[in-house]
Order: structure tokens, then C-alpha cells, then sequence
């Protein structure tokens, strides 16, 4: 099936060049040299399957834009921009960015960022439930004789009412009743430590697991969507107890019971 593409770029020659050179990959290209346009076109067309936006916009900066699209969208964002401080980095990922990509760049690194993009949209959520399923049966039945039992929940915080709850069959997380919100990324980093509950993870194994090896960036997006996901699960972010930081050698996913 043919992907659609949202390009937001008010450089007129640099979003000529990513459109050509994404339809050569087979993408639908959507362009919109405004943030207010391409909000307006979401609105009414709904989410393309990626978004390829810059920071320096006329009507917007490219993080307000983000975090429009981030409250009804879970669409994979990359940032493509000339603007590499470690800070607008930083800034664009907490925003909702999925990746980052400085000016100039390569045609071919585009092309590989997005390749790596669709393997993630098709794995999805579908992957990680497989194997953790898997895990939650081999769990389950260290835990009583019932073999034969289906187990499609993982419970990773014990709090009566307020129980955190993974359910792979559904791709979701609730927190009691209410369900949790998670983007893409997001969604399977936590399964990344759900599957290995109690042992460190590092940064590199989450970015190449999560991000799969078509991603060039450097180990800090890892550590901005653990504190994303933080905000979403923990109890008190400030004060992480379930995804716990391990100084010098990544993250440990604690369930606590």
C-alpha cells in the first residue's frame, strides 16, 4: 500500500526536493508551506502516515506545530532543520518528534530515516505483542499450573483500582480505567523493558531495538522519550519508581507490586 507524506517546509526549493525525492521512494506527497495549512489540512483530510517538518516556519515555529499535531495525532514526526543546538534537538523531541535530521543533509539519509520510519509503522505494536505474550505466559506459568491459560495482560504497577496495565492484544496501557496514551515510539519502548523486567537495558540496545538500525541519531532521543514516557505512567515523575535510571548503563523496567 502506497504511505502518504506531509512535507512542512516554507523553503520552496528544499520542499521541491524532498517531495521528488520522496515519490521516488513511493510515497503520496502532501506540502504545505505553513503550519496553519498543514494543521488546516489535517483537520480535514486526518493524519498521512508521516510527517516531515522544519522548525523555522513564517506563521509558527515548528515546535508549536508539534505539539498541535501531537494532541489528536500519533503520526511518526521527523524534524528536518538547520538548527542543531542540543537544546532545539532536545526541545524537538519533547515537542513529539520521532526523529531529527540537521541541514544540509543527504537525500539517501532522508530516505534511510524514512525507510526505517516504515518498518516501525508496520511492526507496530503487532511485534511486541507476540513476544511479550509469550513472556506473560512463561510468567503466568511459573506462577500456577495453569498452562493452557491465555494471558494478553501485564500488570506493571500493583495499585488496587489504579493498576498500570499492558494489554497486548490491544496494543494499549490502561491506568484503571482510563486508558494511557502513548505514541508509536513510546509504546515500544515500554515493551522493549516489559519483555526484560528487572534488567538494565542500555541506550544503544533501546536504539537500535526500538529504532531500528536505519537510525542514525545519537542515544539522547532515547533518554527525552523515557522522560515522555515517565510523565505518562509514573506516579510521580519527578520520582521514578517503574522505569528506573541505572547511571551509566541505561534503564530497568521495576513492576511494582
Amino acid at each position: 500500500m502506497t504511505a502518504n507524506l506531509m512535507i512542512v517546509e516554507d523553503d520552496d526549493r528544499v520542499r521541491a526536493a524532498l517531495r521528488l525525492a520522496m515519490e521516488d521512494e513511493g510515497y503520496d506527497v502532501a506540502e504545505a508551506e505553513e503550519a496553519e495549512v498543514a494543521l488546516e489540512q489535517l483537520r480535514e483530510h486526518g493524519a498521512p502516515d508521516v510527517v516531515i517538518i522544519d522548525l523555522m516556519l513564517g506563521d509558527m515555529d515548528g515546535f508549536t506545530c508539534i505539539r498541535e499535531i501531537r494532541k489528536d495525532h500519533d503520526v511518526p514526526i521527523i524534524v528536518v532543520s538547520a538548527r542543531d543546538d542540543t537544546h532545539d534537538v532536545v526541545a524537538a523531541l519533547e515537542a513529539g518528534a520521532d526523529d531529527f535530521i540537521t541541514k544540509p543533509f543527504e537525500v539517501k539519509e532522508i530516505t534511510a530515516r524514512m525507510r526505517a520510519v516504515r518498518r516501525r509503522m508496520h511492526a507496530g505494536a503487532a511485534g511486541q505483542a507476540d513476544s511479550l505474550r509469550a513472556f506473560n505466559r512463561a510468567d503466568e506459568r511459573a506462577a500456577d499450573d495453569t498452562e493452557d491459560r491465555e494471558i494478553t495482560t501485564m500488570v506493571l504497577d500493583d495499585h488496587g483500582d489504579a493498576s498500570l496495565i499492558l494489554s497486548p492484544d490491544s496494543g494499549t496501557v490502561r491506568r484503571g480505567d482510563d486508558e494511557i496514551h502513548l505514541t508509536l515510539t513510546e509504546y515500544r519502548l515500554l515493551c522493549e523493558l516489559a519483555e526484560s523486567p528487572g534488567r538494565v537495558l542500555s541506550r544503544a540496545g533501546l536504539l537500535e531495538r526500538v529504532w531500528d538500525r536505519g537510525f542514525f541519531g545519537d542515544e539522547r532521543i532515547v533518554d527525552v522519550h523515557i522522560r515522555r514516557l515517565r510523565t505518562k505512567i509514573e506516579r510521580d515523575p519527578s520520582d521514578p519508581h517503574l522505569v528506573v535510571t541505572v547511571r551509566g548503563l541505561g534503564y530497568r523496567l521495576d513492576p511494582q507490586r
